[in-house]
């Protein structure tokens, strides 16, 4: 298998626009490279998409590339617009780079997050990038012109970024208006686990700063819909959890909720039955005979159990069994996910099996919070 190619955060090209727009305005060439610093240590180059002075500003972007990362932003312009600062300072952290968002770049409106309420959704690391970029150029400058007073105002922009955005879950994580200036290294890891589960931490922290005390926990938006629906919490409670099984049950007990209410299809709600951690086919590929010998386990009989070892697909059984009018044994199979996902949380969890793409809640375990009901 080939190796997948590794990219830039859209933090990492905010700073290498921001340096270029820096090396312009202070009177440098037009570049067509620039090289930055990264947390690591280490130093990358990046090709200018446009360069140029606007007024008494200059202007610069990059073209994101995200390597084989399946990345909204892959692609997106990254914009940097950067201005002397002329106006008083207020804040500490204005006295030499003071960062604002343009357009397509969130601001924060809900508690939670790194960043305060009110501020651009450009995240520490990334900002820190911006800064240490632009000093590179103010240094050198001042170290010729002896302007000790040099302060500037650096804009990231986001090309399209508002409408990038409705791909992302930016709005239920409160950041309104635009996209996440995102990046703790500087490189996109493609097919990142750690972008997902620093997504879950995220939207969980967002959910107890808003205080809330349950969650849902969804492996997909049709999940999610049809059991929001039914339970009518907030939206912040709606916490998409994708494949990371395992990771969000227990990260839901260490943020302190009281509960949390699982949603799945049957190939996932199988899946956890398993207690397999990680639902990804890649990661917990389902074995048609060992999700058959499960059922065995809960009261299927044996005869039914070798046939169904020839199933094709997950759903192959569910249609099988409810063919056959087994409920009970849909019934046992999430009640044996709703063990596994109390054993990994220590809460109390509700399972609701949605086993259509219109959101059928067809079966959840027996307990006085949970019916059966159609949506």
């Amino acid at each position: 298998m080939a190796t997948l190619r590794s990219g830039y955060t859209t933090g990492a090209c905010a700073a290498a626009a921001a340096k270029a727009a820096t090396l312009i305005l202070l009177g440098k060439p037009s570049p067509e490279q620039v090289d930055i610093p990264f947390p690591d240590g280490e130093r990358h180059s990046f090709f200018l998409h446009t360069c140029g002075l606007e007024g008494d500003r200059a202007r610069a972007s990059i073209i994101k590339d995200a390597g084989d990362d399946p990345d909204v932003t892959n692609g997106a312009e990254i914009i940097a617009v950067v201005s002397k600062n002329t106006a008083e300072k207020t804040r500490k952290s204005d006295e030499l780079v003071a960062i604002r968002a343009g357009s397509g770049v969130g601001i924060v409106t809900k508690p939670g997050l790194p960043i305060a309420q009110g501020e651009p959704a450009i995240n520490p690391v990334p900002q820190q990038m911006i800064r240490q970029a632009v000093a590179e150029v103010m240094s050198l400058v001042t170290l010729v012109s002896q302007d000790i007073s040099l302060s500037l105002v650096v804009t990231i922009s986001v090309r399209n970024g508002e409408e990038l955005a409705k791909n992302t879950l930016n709005q239920r994580l409160g950041i309104i208006g635009g996209l996440s200036i995102l990046g703790t290294t500087g490189i996109v890891r493609p097919v990142s686990a750690k972008a997902w589960t620093d997504t879950i931490d995220t939207s969980m922290k967002v959910a107890r700063a808003a205080g809330l005390d349950q969650v849902i926990l969804a492996t997909g938006r049709t999940s999610e819909a049809a059991v929001q629906k039914l339970v009518r919490l907030p939206e912040e409670a709606q916490i998409m959890m994708g494949d990371y099984l395992q990771h969000a049950l227990k990260e839901a007990g260490k943020q302190g909720f009281i509960k949390v209410h699982l949603a799945g299809m049957w190939a996932k709600i199988l899946k956890c039955a398993l207690c397999i951690p990680q639902t990804h086919v890649r990661n917990g590929a389902l074995e048609i005979k060992q999700a058959a010998d499960l059922l065995g386990t809960l009261g299927l009989e044996r005869e039914s159990v070798i046939s169904l070892r020839t199933a094709n697909t997950a759903r192959e059984i569910l249609q099988r069994l409810q063919g056959q009018g087994r409920e009970d044994v849909i019934e046992a199979v999430c009640y044996a996910a709703q063990q596994y996902a109390e054993q990994c949380s220590g809460l109390p969890v509700s399972i609701y099996l949605v086993t259509s793409e219109e959101g059928v809640i067809e079966q959840v375990p027996p307990s006085k919070q949970s019916k059966i009901r159609e949506l």
